[in-house]
């Protein structure tokens, strides 16, 4: 867990509270697989039992867990042998990886655990950001960690960025400490699914919550604003639309944020309490075989700070990554 400082509605001192000058060495947080680990995550994609890869990551993957839940939150993996695999191969070899992490949970209302990320090349209503090549603001996923494997990058930009959300906390706090407290009473969020027979367009969550002392950030600025479509939603005030822009602007200020460009076999590893991630648009090849491609798998942790309605892969509130 995160050790958290946190005085009567103080600032969080955390290692999860980071700027990006504390993070001038990549090492820190990039780790590339060794042909050991790559062959134990191949033997695992063709079949073999996890404990091959317990054997060869798991002392790592401790390191790494350590990293995401009581550290800065993010960690980059380079290397996994996608080449070698075919796609049911890649997608049990990653599942695998992520059981040594967490609990995978469902996606979707099929309860899908893996969701592939790329522009479908599709209009509609029901088609959501992740499935087409326009950029997402920062926000974080419905699970306590969120993975994305890099099957193929884009032909140009689709760059990942990240900021704390606990350094964008305090930030918030310094500025305006009114609107940290507008942001932990409910707001209205839309589900972005067809309601089942009896269900309302839209439920209500704060996006801070504090649990066991950690403030949790429950961050998707477009879900609450566009919940102004259903008309029984709640209508938003002025200090909660206040509260999203202050949040917005201190994300998009790029002193904050630590950027990444996905390349094949990178996996890209968020604790969802913590860092909050956006995408930049992107330009795809005309090739299908050759477009932007990822993975994105959601862990739950045994030892959650999150709130309950957005850490168990809820189906009604799928995100965009």
């Amino acid at each position: 867990m995160v050790q958290v400082k946190l005085d009567s509605n103080g600032p969080i001192i955390s290692p999860s509270a980071w700027t990006p000058a504390q993070f001038s060495d990549s090492r820190a947080w990039s780790f590339t697989l060794t042909s050991a680990q790559q062959r134990a995550l191949v033997d695992c994609g063709r079949g073999a039992n996890h404990s091959v890869l317990r054997r060869d990551l798991g002392a790592p993957a401790e390191k790494w867990s350590h990293i995401l839940n009581s550290g800065p939150g993010f960690v980059r993996l380079r290397g996994f042998p996608t080449g070698v695999l075919t796609a049911p191969e890649i997608e049990r070899a990653y599942l695998a990886l992520g059981t040594l992490l967490g609990v995978p949970v469902g996606q979707d209302r099929e309860g899908n655990l893996i969701t592939h990320i790329r522009d479908e090349r599709r209009a509609g209503p029901g088609i959501r950001r992740y499935q087409t090549s326009l950029s997402q603001d920062f926000h974080s996923d419905a699970s306590d960690l969120v993975g994305l494997l890099c099957l193929r990058p884009a032909a140009k930009g689709g760059r990942s960025k990240i900021v704390s959300a606990h350094a964008l906390y305090n930030e918030m706090l310094s500025r305006a400490p009114h609107l940290v407290e507008v942001m932990y009473r409910p707001m209205p969020w839309s589900r972005h699914a067809e309601p089942r027979p009896g269900e309302i367009s839209h439920f209500e969550l704060a996006p801070f919550t504090t649990i066991d002392g950690m403030p949790r950030i429950s961050f998707i600025a477009w879900f609450i604003r566009q919940s102004q479509h259903h008309p029984g939603a709640p209508r938003l005030t002025a200090d909660q639309l206040a509260a999203l822009d202050l949040a917005e602007e201190i994300a998009n200020d790029p002193s904050r944020q630590i950027t990444m460009e996905f390349r094949v076999g990178d996996v890209q590893l968020l604790n969802n309490t913590t860092v909050l991630h956006a995408r930049e648009a992107y330009t795809d090849h005309d090739d299908p075989a050759l477009r932007r491609h990822l993975l994105r798998l959601w862990l739950t942790v045994e030892a959650s700070r999150a709130d309950d309605v957005l850490r168990g892969g809820s189906p009604d509130v799928s995100v965009d990554p």
